[in-house]
């Protein structure tokens, strides 16, 4: 019995960090957060698609889906290797993302050409995929207009050559960690009373 306690504790803990139980951000919630971003002078195009992004915000979870192309290292310029870069923007993002419940879902060096474009410039080479997962929109604001990264973010400019990144929901629910611990937990749990037959 006290097996079963244990192992639910911990399952109620996981599902509570891992789960968003927040409303949907406001229109109000919305303009505030973007009032902030705005002040850093993004570029329009891009504001326009992330107000759109937080107007209609539905609550859940997404994958924001990043096409990386590294910059080249030149050890002539004196500069850090983008890698190196990479890694001091991300000294940041872990523990922000952790502490969110958000995590990488994917993630792969490009190791090929790109074998279908269409309608899209220097496309042709992309060094890194990744996939993240956030635990809502409102956490990616609060991490991102944190003055810490702010700061981290030109790591992020100085490694990266390129990138496109865009939000997707919905079809990952396979991949859910609240189903597959669950599933864990039980098996585990079965097999220990099993056991003590």
């Amino acid at each position: 019995m006290l097996r079963w306690i244990l192992l639910t504790g911990i399952y109620v803990v996981f599902f509570f960090w891992y789960t968003n139980f927040e409303a949907p951000l406001t229109r109000d919630e919305a303009d505030a957060f973007l009032a902030q971003i705005q002040k850093r002078g993004n570029d329009p195009g891009q504001l326009a698609a992330l107000t759109r992004f937080l107007y209609n915000d539905d609550g859940d979870d997404f994958v924001m889906v990043n096409l990386i192309d590294m910059r080249k290292h030149d050890p002539k310029t004196g500069q850090e290797a983008p890698d190196q870069q990479l890694d001091r923007y991300m000294a940041y993002m872990w523990p922000a993302l952790f502490l969110r419940a958000c995590h990488p879902v994917f993630f792969s060096q490009g190791r090929y050409e790109a074998l279908d474009i269409w309608g899209i410039e220097g496309a042709q080479n992309w060094s890194q995929f990744a996939m993240m997962r956030y635990r809502s929109r409102r956490d990616m604001l609060e991490i991102t207009i944190n003055q810490e990264f702010q700061g981290s973010h030109d790591f992020k400019i100085a490694a990266m050559k390129k990138t496109v990144a865009f939000p997707v929901a919905g079809g990952f629910s396979y991949a859910d960690p609240r189903w597959l611990l669950a599933g864990v937990f039980l098996v585990l749990g079965l097999l220990r009373r099993r056991q003590s037959r």
